[in-house]
């Protein structure tokens, strides 16, 4: 099947901001600087949560939460599987708590698998940080959460898809709502959440705050596109959330479906004047595309009853512009040789459906832009036999579906 519809205009609008700072994947050398854009408070100076707290990286025996406060502070988690919360964790790196800062980050380690956590989050104000004496303020709390570690042995994954939302947060929302009540284990976000990086008030805004309608129970799973590599906030974007291996491109299994996710970086040449000399993505796209084959071989993406490969910029069905061809010379030979059976991207605005044909042997899904009329939710649903993805349109209506069956 084949759908599609027009890309539309997107870099008009303003962005509306509030105070605040924002989270870091690791702790960069940023959070503890004492003059960046991390340090300014709120109107009255008074000790807040700029977000709830959001999941990140689920595990089968770990999760990672990250949160963020208009003060520098001292974090930790207090979290236990009822809701008397008989464990803590802090995050510490070289012997060093988590402190002087406003971008708290806790990785929970040891959990038990396919078992439900409480958690409730906390950030003590530090007044004055000296070098034998610390003077500590106000300590905040959030409320009690919850979320479930990964069964191993899940029989069913199901997960949502998100793209090419470019600055319209309510989009969020209004496209989620589509889903109804339909279980989902976490929601992918494959690009383009914004038109070019501007400062943190954009992020918080137009990304975590949009996202806390879900993400305090369900985790978000990110991957870059070509609009996150651009503006001077965009060497920064990384400290907001946490990915798998702590870094841009990854892999992960949950139930039957093996998922390998690549970050296709700017669709110009890297010596495009545009960019000032400052990019380089061919060499980047080249290190993923051994990193991929090195996965591609692994006993875990054999033995998966569904490979789906997620990314930002299709190889196919889009354009001819030097990142689309590049990936296509990179990547699509592995997709092809190691036979993956699902591929979902965004980029070009058009949503569409596209069957295995001479140019590609597994199923092709793009998703649609950030326009009314032109939006879309992908929801995909797996069991170890079949696999069924279906798009929606932001009317409600179906753009189309695929129902794979295992080929092992």
């Amino acid at each position: 099947m084949k759908t599609n519809n027009s890309r539309r205009s997107f870099l008009t609008k303003s962005i509306a901001g509030v105070s605040g700072a924002l989270a870091a994947s690791t702790l960069p050398l940023s959070a503890f600087a004492e003059n960046t854009k991390s340090d300014f408070v709120s109107v009255d100076d008074s000790h807040a949560f700029l977000t709830k707290p959001y999941l990140q990286a689920p595990g089968i025996n770990s999760m990672t939460i990250m949160w963020l406060t208009n003060l520098k502070c001292l974090n930790w988690i207090e979290f236990g599987e009822t809701e008397k919360l008989d464990k803590k964790a802090q995050q510490s790196q070289y012997g060093m708590l988590n402190t002087n800062s406003k971008i708290n980050c806790v990785s929970l380690h040891d959990l038990k698998p396919k078992t439900k956590y409480f958690y409730k989050v906390f950030s003590k104000q530090i007044v004055k940080f000296e070098p034998y004496k610390m003077t500590y303020g106000e300590t905040i709390s959030s409320e009690t959460y919850s979320f479930t570690t990964l069964d191993p042995d899940a029989e069913k994954v199901s997960w949502l898809v998100l793209n090419d939302i470019h600055d319209r947060p309510n989009s969020f929302g209004e496209l989620i709502q589509l889903n109804k009540d339909k279980p989902y284990d976490f929601v992918f976000l494959n690009g383009d959440m914004f038109d070019y990086q501007i400062d943190e008030k954009q992020v918080v805004n137009h990304l975590l705050n949009p996202l806390s309608l879900f993400s305090t129970e369900k985790p978000f799973l990110y991957v870059r596109g070509n609009h996150e590599t651009r503006g001077e906030f965009s060497r920064n974007l990384f400290d907001y959330y946490y990915n798998y291996d702590n870094r841009e491109y990854y892999s992960f299994q949950m139930g039957p479906v093996f998922a390998l996710v690549l970050d296709t970086g700017e669709d110009k040449e890297d010596s495009h004047p545009v960019y000032g000399g400052a990019n380089d993505y061919d060499k980047y796209r080249e290190e993923q595309a051994v990193w991929l084959e090195k996965e591609m071989k692994t006993k875990a993406f054999k033995n998966a009853p569904f490979r789906v490969v997620m990314m930002h910029i299709p190889h196919f069905h889009s354009d001819d512009a030097h990142g689309t061809m590049d990936c296509r010379r990179l990547f699509h030979p592995l997709f092809e040789k190691y036979k993956i059976d699902l591929f979902i991207a965004g980029h070009t605005h058009r949503y569409g459906l596209y069957e295995p044909n001479q140019d590609h042997s597994y199923h092709f899904a793009i998703g649609g832009g950030p326009a009314k009329g032109t939006r879309t939710l992908t929801r995909i649903e797996a069991t170890s036999k079949k696999m069924n993805l279906t798009m929606f349109k932001d009317d409600g209506t179906e753009a189309g579906q695929f129902n794979l069956n295992s080929k092992r």
